[in-house]
């Protein structure tokens, strides 16, 4: 009965020694994971944003779409930045590219002369998108993360 015990207890030891290293190795795993993405990511951007800017210099004009999508890809660069200083995604970012990218969208619906209604939807999505990013604000504020980065 007693080596049954002891067996058994052996046994727990192992099951607990295993769950812990494939924790370990499962984290190790998926960080190499984000940092790589991450990495590409930010390449992309780069190369995206410089790919604009040559074409914007061939053009020898550049459109406030043109802009919009500069500021864009800067968006995205600094989200990549942070989450590489700071392990943390910041979600106002994300909101500020939705309203840049919704804003070119009604900038084309008004050159191409397109239904007043598609352009009031997409003025109420920025409307709530804006909201979105004051109840984000309002809620980092009122209840802190315990990372250094704050929203």
């Amino acid at each position: 009965m007693e080596q049954e015990k002891t067996s058994i207890k052996k046994i727990l030891k192992i099951e607990k020694s295993t769950i812990d290293t494939t924790n370990i190795i499962g984290n190790f795993l998926v960080s190499i994971f984000h940092q790589v993405t991450l990495f590409c990511i930010g390449a992309l951007t780069v190369w995206s944003s410089a790919h604009t800017f040559l074409d914007i210099l061939n053009k020898n004009v550049a459109t406030i779409q043109d802009l919009l999508l500069l500021f864009i890809y800067l968006e995205i660069g600094a989200m990549v930045g942070i989450y590489f200083k700071t392990n943390h995604m910041p979600l106002r970012f994300l909101i500020y590219v939705a309203i840049t990218a919704v804003t070119r969208l009604i900038i084309d619906l008004v050159g191409k002369h397109e239904g007043i209604f598609d352009i009031l939807m997409l003025g109420a999505t920025i409307l709530a998108l804006a909201v979105s990013n004051a109840i984000v604000r309002y809620a980092s504020h009122k209840f802190p993360s315990n990372s250094t980065y704050s929203n």
